[in-house]
């Protein structure tokens, strides 16, 4: 079976994307790995600190082993947004494929110089190990925001693009390209949507030569996250669209079953609800009906 950088290059090769998608609870691992399966594509799952908190991250790790061996299928497991180094190698020692060690917000020296010192160590633990590293502001939060900070004057140059990847050793870049975290109630509705920076991407992908992440990926236009895989971008971040999936088909359940008090009876609708919006977003990255 194909490891995740072997999966990445070949997705690069084919000119699409895999998709990412966060989780929090079995039923949207679940989701995540059904609509995986029904398309035949790989998938990465990640966690943030706080996901990993919640779910736990040797538990994870064995949920996610046991589908890919019993299944025979390509899913990964990402430890998304980690900030510090301890929690950083505890995800490493778990058996994570990657990890996105994220120190953006301090200075760009510093950034390089921790990102470097965390790449080998965590090497060390890992030589296949996948680590990525970002740079520029997309904000915080997966979450739905009453407004967005204008970041347009903290996106990534293909300069510091360049000489991040050179001084780190990052496998992965994660670049601020006109993408943010969480959405707007407005993009709930579909009347707004996010847009990116496609001749930035070019840029970077030129300037770097790295495999390329787009994280907050919800809410964008469809036309923008195509243009985006064409101009480099080779995994993209969904997850606050899966959260109100998820919501919905739990408000869902609980009306048309306002009396069922059983878990299994009631959290399948939900977690088809996931499946669907991952099935959609799968399709637009990989070409496929």
């Amino acid at each position: 079976m194909d490891n995740l950088r072997t999966s990445l290059a070949a997705a690069q090769s084919n000119g699409t994307a895999i998709g990412h998608f966060n989780i929090s609870d079995w039923v949207l691992l679940k989701a995540v790995f059904s609509a995986a399966q029904e398309l035949k594509v790989p998938v990465v799952v990640g966690l943030s600190e706080g996901e990993r908190a919640f779910v736990g991250v040797a538990q994870v790790a064995a949920l996610v082993k046991s589908l890919r061996e019993e299944q025979g299928a390509p899913i990964f497991l990402n430890a998304d947004h980690t900030h510090s180094l301890d929690s950083a190698i505890a995800a490493a020692k778990a058996g994570f494929d990657s990890i996105v060690f994220d120190l953006s917000a301090l200075p760009f020296e510093e950034n390089i110089k921790q990102t470097k010192q965390a790449v080998e160590a965590l090497k060390s633990i890992n030589p296949m190990i996948l680590i990525e590293g970002e740079i520029g502001n997309i904000g915080t939060g997966s979450e739905i925001h009453e407004s967005m900070a204008d970041l347009s004057s903290e996106l990534t140059t293909p300069e510091e693009a360049r000489q991040y990847v050179e001084s780190t050793g990052v496998d992965i870049l994660a670049p601020a390209v006109g993408n943010a975290h969480g959405m707007l109630q407005s993009m709930l509705k579909g009347d707004v949507k996010k847009h990116l920076d496609i001749p930035r991407i070019r840029e970077i992908k030129r300037a770097s030569g790295s495999f390329l992440t787009l994280h907050g990926g919800s809410g964008t236009e469809d036309r923008d996250l195509q243009e985006a895989i064409k101009a480099g971008i080779n995994i993209i971040h969904i997850n606050t669209e899966l959260r109100v999936a998820w919501r919905h088909g739990l408000e869902d359940a609980f009306a048309k079953q306002p009396r069922e008090v059983v878990p299994y009876k009631l959290l399948p609708v939900a977690e088809e609800a996931v499946k669907q919006v991952v099935l959609a977003r799968l399709r637009l990255f990989n070409q496929v009906q």
